[in-house]
């Protein structure tokens, strides 16, 4: 088992930053959708479908 560990550390090292950075990406989505923020960057006045994203609470 140790034979394998390192014969493929970066493999492993390569693996676990990439999870690492979908898994912040994620969180980062789920973050900004409970604030409300939009995840396109622009104002949701003119979009037709605002009233499906952003219902009143």
């Amino acid at each position: 088992m140790l034979a394998f560990i390192v014969d493929n550390i970066a493999t492993i090292a390569v693996c676990l930053i990439l999870a690492g950075i979908a898994g912040a990406i994620i969180a980062r989505m789920v973050i900004d959708r409970k604030k409300g923020v939009s995840s396109c960057g622009c104002g949701c006045s003119s979009c037709p479908m605002s009233s499906a994203c952003h219902q009143k609470k």
